[in-house]
Parts: C-alpha cells; sequence; structure tokens
C-alpha cells in the first residue's frame, strides 16, 4: 500500500463511512492512502482495504486498540522517501504495514496511535 497518504477531516470521514460506527463512536482522525483509508475512531482503528481494479470490494478491519500489542514508525529517508508505520496485533507475528508519503506527518500519526494504544 505506497503512495502518498492526506488527511482527511473527520466531517467527511463520518459522512463517508458513519455507517461503520458503533453509537456514540466518533472519527477522530481519518487518512487516505491512494485507494486505502484508516480512521482514528474513539473506540478503534479501523482499516478499509479497497480491492481488486475496480475497488469495489472492500474489505474492513476493525482493531480495537486494547488489541495492539505494540507498533514502531520509521521516517522517512534520503532514498526512501515514504514513511512506514508497523502495528503488531497480540497473538500475531507478522506486522500490518501501511506506507506514508510524505504529505503525512507521520509523527502525528505515531501520537495518535500512542494516545489510544496507551489510553
Amino acid at each position: 500500500m505506497l503512495g502518498n497518504a492526506s488527511r482527511i477531516d473527520p466531517r467527511s470521514a463520518t459522512k463517508q463511512y458513519g455507517r461503520l460506527l458503533a453509537q456514540d463512536e466518533q472519527i477522530h482522525a481519518a487518512y487516505q492512502l491512494i485507494r486505502d483509508s484508516f480512521l482514528f475512531t474513539n473506540r478503534r482503528l479501523i482499516l478499509i482495504d479497497k480491492q481488486g481494479v475496480t475497488g469495489r470490494k472492500v474489505e474492513y478491519h476493525s482493531i480495537p486498540y486494547r488489541n495492539i500489542g505494540h507498533f514502531a514508525v520509521e521516517t522517512a529517508g534520503t532514498f526512501d522517501l515514504d514513511a512506514e508505520l508497523k502495528i503488531w496485533l497480540s497473538g500475531s507475528l507478522e506486522p500490518i504495514v501501511k506506507q506514508f508519503g510524505k504529505g503525512v506527518d507521520v509523527y502525528e500519526v505515531q501520537a495518535l496511535l500512542s494516545a489510544y494504544v496507551a489510553g
């Protein structure tokens, strides 16, 4: 899932993905990659994976923050221009990997994840 990501206004994300939310659940931050998205809510992290050529098939991953065992952020370098976020779920050996272009402050994403996982 390479490519630039951009921050989405939480109100726009709620309008687009509101059907995924439980009662009293709110989107606090949202990011759009080329085709995929991920949402930080007050209850969980939602990863939206658009599949296939047309992107009509969509997989929604709901990850309660308590299930995140640990995570790592790798900043962009001189030759590797994408920053990377890795999330390990409890009981899983392989991380979920998301890459961000220079349009997203990976420190902001890390701070959000820290607040929710530690909270």
